[in-house]
């Protein structure tokens, strides 16, 4: 069965019947969501999705983490595949413990990096994906 493209964006106000399937989900539903480590402790949520403009593959879910009502706030791209989704948690899990998050690459709001190749390199080192 192929996938009917037609009018969808014809119909102004109108949402997709379904934002989730058993392989797919919404961006919108993948914000705000929970980020926990293996033992279960929460590290933050989704903040938002960095996608490739020429591929259209997620490279990185920038994850909020500490700070108080925003102060303080830091935010890290995580690269994608080191999130796995836990249905039981009902949030991603990451092999990361706060201790060591606190080192990895990440900014504060307003100074979000160039997201270049030596930024890139930076991420990947960190997380053992180059």
């Amino acid at each position: 069965m192929a996938f009917d493209q037609t009018n969808i964006l014809d119909r102004p106000g109108e949402s997709l019947d379904h934002d989730e399937t058993d392989g797919l989900i919404s961006s919108e539903k993948v914000d705000g969501t929970a980020v926990y480590n293996r033992q279960g402790e929460r590290l933050g949520s989704i903040h938002h999705l960095m996608v490739g403009k020429r591929d259209g593959r997620v490279r990185y879910a920038v994850m909020n983490f500490g700070g108080i009502l925003g102060i303080g706030e830091r935010y890290h791209p995580l690269p994608w595949d080191v999130l796995t989704y836990d249905t039981d948690m009902g949030g991603y899990s990451v092999d990361l413990d706060k201790e060591r998050l606190e080192g990895a690459p990440s900014f504060e709001r307003g100074q979000e990096p160039a997201y270049d190749r030596v930024y890139a390199e930076r991420i990947g080192g960190f997380y053992g994906r180059i």
